[in-house]
């Protein structure tokens, strides 16, 4: 590491009318026209910004195709562009342009004025009571899923827990029990997220060039978003014909207002939907998916989690007031989202020149900041490899810098279902771990993919015993 560089880059949040300490770019690596960066990248993104921060410090010049953009690497200068200079970012080009046939002007994508109306119309949804009335179903359908698994079975744990939070949120979204719709859904999400994969050096090229390709993938990308469409206009005009209050999010979002008395059009109740159904089931699932992964590698923990479940729930199916007593289960899985955050990084693009960390971060820059490197941040996590749930106690979390954690973001745009997810994750966590004892299968290649969540590129092949 290069501590001089560290030292001198590692600076306290300032203020934006300050001026600028540095007038060059922040250090970084040098590449011709930045071919090499985009090689390292498209190879092993999640290696390559964690090198660059190790190497360059707390803000890192990334040359790449001719362009540049800036790593983030402190949680100050975080704060700095999702909390205090936030006015002077927006989403950037590959979520506003790129992805856009996927999420519209949803919450996910959308900036200023229009967004924080759709911000307000769909926060009501997200309330405390609405969202604790969801806990029923989601031990529901985790038993019902349950009863289709055998003593001894080889499964794809990753499948099934995708499968498993996509009839949940089918259920409290729209309020539908059809699995058919939950498979169909999938199968169309799964078509778009490998469109966004970061290690296809084809989608790389195309975000910085903005040249589109007829590939393969590129079909099934655009099969899967006109599929996604189809499924979710049917449901809201199905709604829509014999409006009424189910329960469910769509309802809240059908009977939304805005400060004028106007509600959603189709399109955006479609945008908010899709991306609602994205976060909603994609980080729960995915936090499962890798918890499962690293207790079947730590039997200890594995132990220690056991202990608890016989020690509160004794073999009954966990409720919403079993939550505040499953504390090591919930620390299980703040630890799994520290080392296997589900959003692995956010990029934000300057409207203007911005000062950062003592330099001046030109207009239309992107500036990006990965959950994944801060995670893994030594000066904030002892043993930072280290999978131990335990760090968790005794509110370790408010000794953090603020965003030294963030995986769910921060700032005004921290994400809208951050209740709804923990909840769910402890609940089926619990549900399931009290019943079946899950051990990898030798053998499997286990990959994190980074595409706009980070999924196990591979699936987790596991074998599921009954306790």
């Amino acid at each position: 590491m290069k501590t001089e560089v560290m030292n001198k880059n590692l600076v306290a949040s300032q203020s934006a009318a300050a001026p600028p300490q540095h007038t060059q770019l922040p250090p970084g690596p040098r590449s011709r026209l930045g071919i090499s960066s985009a090689l390292g990248f498209a190879r092993d993104p999640l290696g390559y910004f964690c090198r660059v921060a190790k190497d360059y410090g707390d803000l890192v010049t990334i040359p790449f195709l001719g362009q540049q953009f800036f790593l983030a690497n402190h949680p100050d200068l975080i704060e700095e562009v999702l909390v205090k200079q936030n006015q002077a970012f927006i989403k950037d080009k590959m979520l506003r342009e790129y992805a856009k046939p996927v999420f519209g002007r949803g919450l996910l994508s959308s900036d200023g004025e229009f967004w924080l109306a759709q911000r307000r119309l769909a926060q009501p949804a997200f309330h405390r009571s609405r969202i604790a009335a969801y806990s029923e179903t989601m031990t529901t359908f985790t038993e019902r899923a349950l009863a289709t698994w055998h003593d001894g079975e080889v499964r794809d744990t990753h499948a099934d827990m995708m499968h498993l939070t996509l009839e949940v949120v089918a259920k409290t979204l729209f309020n539908t029990d059809a699995a058919a719709e939950a498979t169909a859904i999938g199968a169309a999400l799964d078509a778009i997220m490998v469109r966004f994969d970061n290690q296809d050096l084809l989608m790389v090229l195309e975000q910085a060039t903005g040249i589109t390709l007829p590939t393969a993938k590129l079909r099934r990308y655009q099969a899967g978003v006109r599929n996604l469409d189809a499924i979710v206009f049917q449901l809201i005009n199905e709604r829509r014909a014999h409006p009424a209050d189910t329960g469910d999010l769509l309802s809240m979002l059908l009977a939304a207002r805005d400060e004028e008395g106007n509600g959603m059009n189709d399109q955006q109740l479609r945008d908010e939907s899709v991306t609602i159904f994205l976060a909603g089931h994609e980080t729960t699932a995915l936090s499962l998916s890798w918890t499962w992964y690293l207790l079947a590698q730590h039997p200890e923990v594995a132990a220690t989690l056991h202990a608890e479940l016989q020690q509160v729930l004794d073999g009954r199916t966990p409720t919403l007031a079993d939550l505040p007593a499953l504390r090591y289960t919930e620390q299980v899985i703040q630890e799994s989202m520290r080392l296997y955050p589900p959003a692995w990084a956010i990029q934000r693009e300057t409207t203007r020149d911005v000062e950062l960390g003592g330099y001046l971060i030109p207009k239309g820059s992107d500036v990006l900041m990965s959950q994944y490197v801060m995670h893994r941040d030594p000066r904030y996590f002892d043993q930072p490899e280290r999978f131990y749930p335990a760090r968790w106690a005794n509110d370790f979390a408010k000794t953090l810098p603020k965003y030294a954690y963030f995986p769910f973001g921060g700032g005004p745009r921290l994400c809208i279902g951050v209740s709804f997810a923990m909840m769910e994750a402890v609940l089926m966590l619990a549900t399931i771990a009290q019943q079946f004892e899950l051990t990898l299968v030798p053998g499997q290649r286990i990959v994190p993919q980074p595409s706009i969540t980070m999924r196990p590129k591979y699936g987790l092949q596991m074998r599921v015993r009954k306790r």
